[in-house]
């Protein structure tokens, strides 16, 4: 006879001290913010203004991305000036788009053979690169800069560029060509706003423009009037004009001459992107990106922004017991990026005293041990592990022995004591003199009476191993992701009950309560899948659902979990972890799935 009792429980929510987190990278300087959503996250496109510049020295751009809008993963320099063989400098503002399976990004650069400014078309199957040039020279040339690219409902899309002037063109559905000749936007006093005491420029429009439409109004949010520049904005129903001039999105503040717009929606949320110089040794050509949340005045009109250091807030929380990489970062202190010999990258440069804030760590019931993934060239360090602060509770702390080479890799396990609930994590990293060592990965595992992951692979970045399917194709996936760099897509279902299957039969222990955690995201529509346990002992089969009656949402993903007790008489003869559905046959995505 089999028996189950089953409790779903909800992770109490214990906020951590609070600490600025913006600007929201710290580890370079980054100008030029072009956000972009897709399948869940938020890919961020940035420029990178070199150390020390006395100009706008910019070679190569960066991408960062995040599901919850303050624990920011980099994901490094998918594409440089060096992408493009005709180009000679000058990796200034760009945006990019998705269509059609594949990543367009449009950016500035300096022509070799006419020394114009020209824009350039970089291509990916990934939101993270690499980018390749997608047609060898440039889409267009006319000396003018800040490409900005907009795919209106009926399919159209438009790429906007310009300064001094505003240009557009009718992009064709290849996204690298286009029909008929740029065509100049009329720059009238009504439609740009009125400038005084420059003749040569009449209306307040100088760079960076931002087009984007949002319940049947176009938008078109620029930078305005230098020097130092603020943000404006005009509005059309159209998407060439005619243009309204509407006011100031954001004032002049902060330390850097120029700013850039860059305007989302995210999980039933507005953002707006913005540069300043607020980092030691910030200015005008050393900047940092940094976002506020704001809410749209009832008649569609943008309220006034104000720079902040605090940013904006969590969506959801973030989960420790799956793999998460060094670089997911919220505020640091003297760490640095670098390419990893294992894929991605990795935190180094660390020294004495260096810390990384992780925000919103959802513990849970508790952690009972830590891991991460280590490199030393020296004699290594210890990773102290402190919840609220940087000295603030000590959980544990890892000891990082010297490896013989910075990326030369090992991993490193230690306790961890008092890690509950949900509080900002903080890596303080201690030791001798100099660089200590590079960290890939961490994770924690948790403490419910099995001592970890029963899953294989649960954070899917093996690809499909340790996973089955009960109808339909299981395939990795590199998009959509929730964390890492892989996750699991389900299609071809045909009945609800077609879902993601792991034997766990060797695995369980009678009487034992276990914690599931999965990460869901449909295809199409809203999400109804239900993680369950199917057990089966002396020819009986019971089913032990695994999911709360209410559900965390993180930018598209649906977490599953719940805690419950398993117990069988006689022989068990199989167990099933399974995600499956409710109704319906849309495909999913599974990610970051833990039993424990």
């Amino acid at each position: 006879m089999l028996v189950i009792v089953a409790l779903l429980c909800a992770v109490a929510m214990i906020p951590g001290t609070a600490r600025a987190d913006n600007p929201i990278v710290q580890t370079i300087y980054t100008a030029d913010p072009a956000p972009l959503v897709h399948n869940g996250r938020v890919y961020l496109y940035t420029g990178h203004d070199e150390d020390g510049s006395t100009y706008f020295t910019m070679k190569e751009w960066r991408v960062w991305s995040s599901a919850d809008m303050v624990n920011w993963t980099d994901h490094g320099s998918p594409m440089s000036v060096a992408t493009f063989s005709w180009a000679s400098a000058d990796a200034w503002a760009g945006q990019a788009v998705y269509r059609n399976g594949r990543f367009y990004w449009y950016v500035p650069v300096k022509d070799r053979a006419s020394g114009q400014m020209a824009i350039g078309v970089g291509v990916s199957n990934s939101p993270t690169g690499p980018f390749t040039d997608a047609i060898g020279r440039p889409l267009v040339r006319n000396g003018e800069i800040d490409p900005t690219v907009f795919i209106d409902d009926d399919g159209q899309a438009y790429l906007y560029w310009g300064n001094p002037n505003l240009w557009y063109v009718r992009l064709n559905a290849d996204m690298i060509s286009y029909s008929g000749s740029p065509t100049q936007i009329p720059l009238t006093t009504a439609g740009f706003g009125t400038r005084t005491g420059n003749p040569s420029r009449p209306t307040l429009y100088e760079e960076g423009p931002w087009v984007y439409k949002r319940n049947g109004l176009y938008y078109n949010v620029f930078a305005a009037r230098c020097c130092s520049e603020f943000i404006a904005y005009s509005t059309a129903p159209g998407p060439t004009g005619p243009w309204t001039y509407r006011g100031t999105v954001m004032p002049t503040q902060g330390s850097s001459f120029t700013n850039h717009p860059g305007i989302i929606d995210f999980n039933g949320g507005s953002y707006f992107f913005y540069h300043n110089g607020a980092l030691p040794g910030g200015g005008g050509f050393t900047r940092s990106v940094a976002v506020e949340k704001f809410a749209y005045n009832a008649d569609g009109t943008i309220p006034t922004i104000n720079m902040t250091t605090t940013g904006a807030p969590q969506v959801g929380t973030l989960n420790p017991y799956v793999r998460q990489e060094a670089e997911t970062i919220a505020w640091e202190s003297g760490v640095e990026t670098e390419p990893s010999s294992e894929g991605g990258m990795n935190v180094g440069w660390i020294e004495n005293g260096d810390y990384i804030k992780v925000k919103g760590v959802a513990f849970g019931a508790g952690a009972t041990s830590f891991s991460a993934r280590v490199a030393s060239a020296t004699g290594g360090g210890r990773i102290e592990l402190r919840l609220g602060g940087v000295n603030g509770t000590l959980v544990g702390t890892c000891t990082v022995p010297g490896t013989g080479g910075w990326q030369t890799w090992t991993t490193v396990t230690c306790p961890v004591t008092g890690a509950t609930g949900t509080h900002d994590l903080y890596f303080k990293y201690t030791g001798g003199g100099g660089n200590l060592f590079n960290v890939n990965w961490w994770q924690f595992t948790g403490g419910t009476g099995t001592g970890g992951n029963l899953l294989t692979n649960g954070d899917m970045e093996s690809g499909t191993t340790g996973w089955g399917a009960s109808g339909g194709t299981l395939s990795s996936v590199t998009s959509p992701v929730h964390g890492g760099a892989r996750a699991l897509t389900i299609t071809g279902r045909t009945a609800s009950w077609n879902g993601t299957t792991q034997d766990v039969t060797a695995k369980l222990t009678n009487g034992k309560s276990y914690t599931t955690s999965v990460w869901v995201r449909s295809q199409s529509g809203t999400p109804s899948a239900k993680a369950t346990l199917a057990v089966t002992a002396d020819g009986t089969t019971g089913y032990l659902p695994l999911t709360p009656a209410t559900t965390v949402n993180s930018g598209g993903w649906t977490e599953l979990t719940g805690t419950a007790t398993v117990s069988w008489s006689g022989t068990l003869t199989r167990a099933t972890f399974y995600v499956e559905t409710t109704a319906g046959i849309d495909g999913f995505s599974i990610d970051d799935a833990s039993f424990q």
